[in-house]
Formats: structure tokens, C-alpha cells, sequence
């Protein structure tokens, strides 16, 4: 499992605008191979994280070479709501447990 995270931080008063422009756009991901899942995650004061999980590092790394991404990331623009550019993150996962799974330690 690989999951991609940007870090977002808005201008005071343009969170409920960045929520609308994300709410509206159209993603594409349902037609990328190794996708998991996306989460628009609101934190304190202003911060969100884009979380993204995907089969693995290789169908992220497709991912952000295709039409589907360059489609999605062409709408919409953020100018004037973001506080500065977003924080990429990327990480592999090492350890993961399912609810139901007991903890192994």
C-alpha cells in the first residue's frame, strides 16, 4: 500500500471556498488502475491533507503521468485561497491493520 498526502493551508475565511472548489471538481480517479481511495481531510485552523491510497508506489507514480491527472488537476483554480503551495508527502506503508484484525506485536 502507497499513500500520497498534500498538505494545504488556506487563507483565513477560504475554507468553506477550497471545500466547494474540491467538492466540484471531477477527480477522474474511478478510471485509475491501482486507486484505492481519496480522503479530503479539514484540520485546525485553515490545514487540509489530500489523502490518497493506492495499490502501490508504481500505480501512483502512472497515476500522475496520465490524462486522468493532468484532467483533474485542470480545473479549478485555487489562487488567492491557498496560503502558499501545498506539502507533498509520500509514504509506503509498513505496517496496516483492518478493523476486525487483531494487533500483531
Amino acid at each position: 500500500m502507497f499513500i500520497a498526502m498534500n498538505r494545504f493551508q488556506t487563507v483565513p475565511g477560504k475554507g468553506e471556498e477550497f471545500e466547494r472548489i474540491w467538492r466540484e471538481r471531477e477527480t477522474y480517479l474511478d478510471q485509475v488502475p491501482g486507486f484505492v481511495r481519496f480522503a479530503l481531510l479539514r484540520g485546525d485552523s485553515g490545514e487540509y491533507i489530500s489523502h490518497s491510497t493506492w495499490e502501490s508506489r508504481q500505480a501512483f507514480e502512472d497515476w500522475t503521468q496520465s490524462e486522468a491527472f493532468r484532467k483533474g488537476h485542470a480545473q479549478g483554480s485555487l489562487m488567492g485561497v491557498l496560503a502558499g503551495p501545498p506539502q507533498i508527502g509520500l509514504f509506503e506503508a509498513v505496517l496496516t491493520q483492518e478493523a476486525g484484525e487483531p494487533s500483531r506485536g
